[in-house]
């Protein structure tokens, strides 16, 4: 009787293993993609930021020089203050563009399809044709925008843009928000649609207006969405690289330059491998502490 059972049992088991194994099959590829695009490089970077290593020289092992010097670098602290600067205001304008975005388009009515796809379209256009684009739309020689501006009488010579740093970072969080609200708005519209219109119709019986509603009822309940723009919108905004790189180039006076920048050129420039992945390695650690804080805070309040 024993014998028979611990067969059957086995039977069961022989179907229930395969299937874990072809599980295994398929996730194999992924697994491999992960370590090979993320974990791999994560950890050579770590490896180079132990060393002094030229781009065409040697390299020598050098300990924690590498962050000591980061800890101590004016340059890349000020880096970080304009990264976190602009990272604030990027943000900012594209939860309240977005929301309005979103809160106009989120009801089926004729026209809204099509303006949906006119606010997703500059998604798929690359940072650096769209930052391009901006480059020359602004060319005080070749520009439509300042030609514009001396044709009605607003301006009177030469429009630099870019040699100041206000119009400077304005430039480029216009461009930011132009390319990449249609996301935003995308995430939130579908958040407020997976909203139950019970709430809202117990909410009008209620005698609540829409305000009241919005407040009581969309914010709370979209609460994961707006975490999850957050997230995205802030670990974006300090990878920033292409729009400074080819609008700003690091003016006025080395103002704008974010720490992806200044990386590029501590590795491509100055040939300084080795302090360029410290830098990276210290972003890294930044971003992980930012995004625990921000999904802590989520959660806290979904629990509450």
């Amino acid at each position: 009787m024993a014998l028979s059972v611990s067969a059957g049992t086995r039977r069961r088991r022989g179907p229930q293993a395969r299937r874990q194994r072809l599980g295994l099959l398929f996730v194999l590829p992924a697994v491999l993609l992960v370590l090979g695009i993320f974990v791999l490089p994560v950890i050579v970077t770590g490896v180079m930021s132990f060393y002094d290593w030229s781009l065409l020289g040697d390299r020598t092992f050098v300990g924690l020089s590498n962050y000591e010097r980061l800890a101590g670098d004016v340059q890349f602290w000020q880096s970080l203050g304009f990264t976190t600067l602009y990272t604030v205001i990027v943000t900012a304008a594209l939860l309240v563009v977005g929301f309005a975005l979103a809160l106009a388009v989120r009801n089926r009515r004729r026209g809204v399809g099509l303006l949906r796809t006119a606010y997703v379209m500059p998604v798929v256009i690359g940072f650096a044709t769209a930052s391009y684009l901006t480059l020359w739309l602004l060319d005080d020689r070749i520009g439509i925008v300042p030609d514009l501006l001396r044709r009605v009488g607003l301006v009177d010579g030469n429009v630099s843009v870019f040699s100041d740093f206000s119009s400077a970072l304005t430039v480029v969080v216009v461009l930011v928000v132009w390319k990449t609200v249609g996301l935003t708005m995308l995430l939130l519209m579908s958040g407020m649609q997976a909203i139950s219109k019970d709430f809202y119709e117990a909410a009008q019986v209620d005698g609540a207006r829409p305000a009241r509603m919005f407040r009581s009822i969309t914010l709370p309940l979209l609460r994961p969405t707006i975490g999850l723009v957050l997230i995205l919108t802030v670990i974006g905004s300090y990878l920033a690289f292409d729009q400074f790189f080819i609008l700003t180039q690091g003016g006025p006076d080395n103002r704008t330059i974010p720490v992806v920048y200044l990386i590029y050129r501590a590795g491509f420039i100055d040939f300084n491998l080795g302090y360029s992945a410290a830098m990276s390695i210290g972003l890294m650690v930044i971003l992980l502490i930012l995004t625990s804080i921000q999904l802590l805070i989520v959660r806290t309040r979904e629990d509450s």
